[in-house]
Parts: C-alpha cells; sequence; structure tokens
C-alpha cells in the first residue's frame, strides 16, 4: 500500500475527506454530519467515515473544524452549528482510535495553510487566505509557517465591528441574503446578464470587502490575500469596486505590492487538513 495522509473538513452540514498520494489529493468523498445527534454519536461517525480509508497507509490524519480550537491538545473547543460538540477531546479520541498522528486546526487556517502548501499561495512568505461562503473565516501565514494565535482564533476579522454589525454581516453570502434577499450564485446570473440589481449588489459588496482587507493591511501587511469559498467565483463582478475601496489606503507603496487572488481548488480545506501533518510545525500556536 502506498503511504497516504487523510484530510479532514468537518462541517456543520458535512464532513469531506481525501487522501494526499505523492503529493496528489485523491478519493474525495462526503457524509452528512449529524449536527444534532449526541457528541458521543458524532464522534462515532467520524471515526466510522475515516475507516472507509483504512485501506490506505494512513501516516497521520489532519481535520479542519470551523470553530476554536486548542491546537496543542487537538480539543475543539465549540461548533456554532453543531451543538453538542464542546470541548470535544477530538485529538486524543482518534489517536487512542487509530494509533495515528492526528492534527487539528480551525477550517480557515486550513484554507490558508493549504493555498500556501498547494495552491496559488506557494510564492509568498506572508499572506491571509480569506473564505468567502455563508460566512466568512481568515487565516495567516507568516514567514512561510501558519499562525494561529490562541485556541486558533487568529484572523478572526468575521467578528471585527463594521458599521452597524460586523464584518461577516456585509463580506459574506449573510450580505446578499439580508440586503437582496437571494444567494450570490443566482445574483451572479443576474449581474453577468446585464441586470441593474444584481450588478449594484456585488459593486456593494466589493466595498465592503475592501475595507476588511484594508484592517487587514494595517495590521500585516502581507504579500498577498488569496480568495477561498464559494463567493470567490463571483470575484470578477466585484473586483473593480474592491479596489476602489483599497485605493483610499493610506500606504499605497503596500497597496502597489499586493496581489488579491482567488484560490484555484475547490477542496483547499482538506489539502490544509493534510498540511497540518506534513508540515507539524504549523500548528504551533505561536
Amino acid at each position: 500500500m502506498e503511504k497516504a495522509i487523510l484530510g479532514l473538513d468537518i462541517g456543520g452540514t458535512g464532513i469531506k475527506g481525501g487522501v494526499l498520494i505523492n503529493g496528489h489529493l485523491e478519493d474525495i468523498r462526503s457524509i452528512a454530519t449529524p449536527a444534532r445527534e449526541s457528541k458521543q454519536f458524532i464522534l462515532e461517525t467520524i471515526a466510522e467515515f475515516i475507516e472507509t480509508y483504512t485501506a490506505y497507509d494512513l501516516v497521520g490524519i489532519g481535520v479542519g473544524i470551523p470553530g476554536l480550537v486548542d491546537v496543542r491538545e487537538g480539543i475543539v473547543l465549540g461548533l456554532s452549528n453543531i451543538p453538542a460538540f464542546q470541548h470535544v477531546e477530538l485529538k486524543k479520541f482518534l489517536t487512542e482510535r487509530f494509533s495515528k498522528p492526528v492534527f487539528i486546526n480551525n477550517d480557515a487556517n486550513c484554507f490558508a495553510s493549504g493555498v500556501h502548501k498547494f495552491g496559488v499561495g506557494r510564492k509568498f512568505n506572508h499572506l491571509v487566505g480569506l473564505t468567502l461562503g455563508t460566512g466568512i473565516g481568515g487565516g495567516i501565514v507568516i514567514n512561510g509557517h501558519l499562525y494561529s494565535g490562541v485556541n486558533s482564533a487568529a484572523g478572526e476579522w468575521c467578528s471585527a465591528t463594521y458599521l452597524d454589525h460586523d464584518f461577516e454581516h456585509y463580506c459574506s453570502g449573510k450580505f446578499f441574503d439580508k440586503y437582496y434577499h437571494s444567494k450570490p450564485k443566482a445574483l451572479a446570473k443576474l449581474a453577468l446578464t446585464g441586470d441593474p440589481v444584481a450588478i449594484k449588489a456585488f459593486e456593494e459588496y466589493g466595498h465592503h470587502l475592501g475595507e476588511l482587507i484594508k484592517h487587514i493591511l494595517y495590521a500585516l501587511a502581507p504579500e498577498a490575500i488569496i480568495l477561498g469559498g464559494s463567493i470567490r467565483k463571483t470575484y470578477p463582478l466585484f473586483k473593480k469596486s474592491l479596489l476602489k475601496s483599497l485605493s483610499t489606503f493610506n500606504y499605497p507603496t503596500v497597496i502597489e505590492r499586493l496581489q488579491i487572488l482567488p484560490s484555484e481548488m475547490d477542496e483547499t480545506a482538506i489539502h490544509g487538513a493534510v498540511a497540518l501533518v506534513e508540515l507539524e510545525d504549523v500548528v504551533v500556536n505561536s
């Protein structure tokens, strides 16, 4: 059997997995997350899913979680979409069950790690990954290493106050739901036909996202911002207004060196999860 690393992306609606073999991600599978069940039921579901990959010679397991994680101990501190999954010793459970090294981190951190290791972020030493979907998440790579912060909370700009709410309210799919009563994908189709309301929606979205990126630039001044999540596919529709917002940034020489790139990979969270195993130092909190 070929040696493989298993990566898991655990979300509120689904659990996805894939194995990295010789640098290539293969055998992508998914199951529904039993989000309303007990903690033990969810743990057993994850274990049973992993068992479907035991035909491979697994050398380690990486896990991305949409919530805060005690990275060093591998404890899931809480998931907003899975009520019973609070303070779960997931690393201990999986290590005892499978006798493999297990590494766990926030899914947005996994995204940043994945694009840096395998995607368009490979050429940058300093980058920020932003996942734009139902919510918004952020991951930080500094000097080529993932920086997670305490309890993997670094990069949580989603909760920072902005206008009358927070950045997630204006920079995720919630913006389109709240103000245009539609999904980004549906609005994108209308915008491409010249619909003025849909075009305006993406212009406003780009402005808000630009304001978020300016906050990131003041703190970190990275070489690149890599966009992930489903909304990244609509980047051409909001690129102009985003760049217009960035044009007011106080340090134009920083903007001149900044690259904003949509990720070309759809399974970046799984790539990032396997990167946790490949690069063990990325799970250090400092």
